[in-house]
């Protein structure tokens, strides 16, 4: 840290040295709610989606329009997002993609047609996905060094736990309400939970700084970290584990500076692991339930499967993630490795019903969610402040390209027994891509730990 007398503080410095506080858990919290109730209404459509096939009779490739239509959104939603996360600040654009998700999660329950629906579910994708980059910065920016990757992972349990919540809401509210109930529901919840964001939500110090932004107001944030810390000596804020980047808001020259230097190999992995990872993931929430069904679990059963292996499978994420900051991305692997046989073993048909069944598909789907929490973490930390939310929505970008593709490809295996296995095939697959991907990333950013290290390796 530099001396007072040189009016002149390493922010950097500052926060990489501060022990885990009251303040860094309220970050922590806050962020793991938006992801909550971001992933409670996106995966509404998943455990209504049952009820809706019976209401509207859609067919397999309709149902697989209709699933894809908040992934589209999502897509072109996490490009916006990220944009202006960096632009204007992490904090009003999750505060503002909260609210619309409230507002067009609500809508979709009033849909009365397929064609309704696949539009509603598009726009309401757009605030679901313009917000995740934002809270990854957020997240990354505001947690000491050794936290960084596992606080992504710890917010996306957020995440995890809202669409495992979408499961009880559907069996609770759907025989009473149909499944319109379940949107209004998760709405409303979503709804008054923007409102408490308002008041309690801050912005990233980091991106303050990096900004430039008055230090009259960067100066209260640093108080927040460490209690009674006095920084009215310093009229100089810094960052000096970050390279200089372009100030030019212009989306190009920000899109390029994702390939400087280190970031030209390890950029593409990102891209191509979280590519594979939300392949199997999407496949899994958009049909797992209907896949289940099709196996010979009662649909209730399944509901309640599925959201069992997103809360185990986060929880188990996190504990791969607190291996990872040690230890470096090459542990992400064992999260795929160790699914790929459970898996095989239900697509191939070893497990005709009962318990064997339950447990293989618990095991497997529980890895996949965990490999993919992991795979989220590294897809933000190795990029400076000014583009660090433009480098995570770039890589969720290229997944929504997967996550798009996987309920329009995955519709050929809605139709019985063997068709759904051979959806566990295809998943064991995606499994492998991912393998190949982080081991690869291991590799080639063994040196890179964050994005200062990018920048002295550049």
């Amino acid at each position: 840290m530099v001396s007072a007398t040189e009016a002149k503080l390493d922010v950097a410095m500052f926060m990489r040295d501060l022990k885990f506080s009251r303040y860094h858990w309220q970050i922590l919290v806050l962020c793991s709610l938006v992801t909550f109730f971001d992933g409670q209404d996106f995966s509404a459509l998943a455990y209504a989606l049952p009820y809706i096939r019976d209401d509207m009779g859609l067919t397999d490739s309709m149902t697989g329009y209709v699933s894809s239509a908040a992934f589209l959104g999502q897509m072109i939603g996490s490009l916006f997002g990220s944009y202006l996360g960096d632009i204007f600040g992490r904090r009003p654009v999750i505060i503002a993609c909260t609210i619309g998700s409230a507002v067009f999660t609500t809508m979709v329950g009033f849909a009365g047609t397929a064609e309704q629906l696949i539009g509603l579910r598009f726009v309401s994708g757009l605030a679901i996905g313009g917000l995740l980059a934002p809270v990854w910065a957020l997240s990354i920016e505001s947690m000491p060094k050794s936290m960084r990757a596992t606080s992504v992972t710890i917010i996306m349990m957020g995440f995890s736990f809202g669409s495992a919540s979408a499961a009880p809401i559907a069996n609770w509210v759907a025989p009473v309400l149909g499944w319109q109930g379940i949107f209004w529901v998760c709405g409303a919840m979503t709804g008054v939970f923007s409102l408490y964001l308002l008041f309690t939500l801050p912005e990233s110090t980091r991106w303050m700084v990096a900004k430039g932004r008055p230090a009259e107001k960067i100066a209260p944030m640093l108080a927040r970290f460490k209690p009674g810390f006095d920084a009215s000596p310093y009229s100089t804020f810094i960052l000096s584990d970050e390279r200089k980047t372009t100030d030019s808001a212009n989306p190009i020259l920000k899109f390029r500076e994702l390939f400087v230097g280190a970031l030209l190999i390890v950029t593409p992995l990102i891209w191509a692991a979280y590519f594979f990872s939300s392949f199997a993931m999407y496949l899994k929430s958009a049909y797992g339930v209907i896949f289940m069904e099709n196996l010979g679990i009662a649909r209730t059963d399944a509901a309640w499967l599925g959201s069992s292996s997103a809360i185990i499978g986060a929880i188990v994420g996190v504990a791969l993630l607190a291996m990872t900051e040690k230890r470096g991305p090459g542990w992400i692997a064992l999260a795929p490795l160790l699914a790929i046989p459970f898996v095989l073993l239900v697509g191939f048909g070893y497990a005709t019903g009962g318990t064997y069944l339950v447990i293989l598909l618990l095991i497997g789907s529980t890895l996949v969610g965990a490999g993919h929490a992991a795979v989220i973490s590294v897809t933000s930390i190795y990029y400076p402040s000014t583009v660090r939310a433009t480098g995570g929505g770039w890589a969720s970008f290229m997944a929504k390209f997967a996550a798009v593709a996987a309920p329009i490809f995955g519709a050929q295996f809605l139709s019985g027994r063997q068709a759904a296995m051979d959806g566990y095939l295809f998943t064991a697959g995606c499994l492998a891509g991912i393998l190949v991907c982080i081991l690869a990333l291991a590799w080639f950013a063994r040196k890179l730990t964050s994005a200062g290290d990018v920048a002295r390796a550049s």
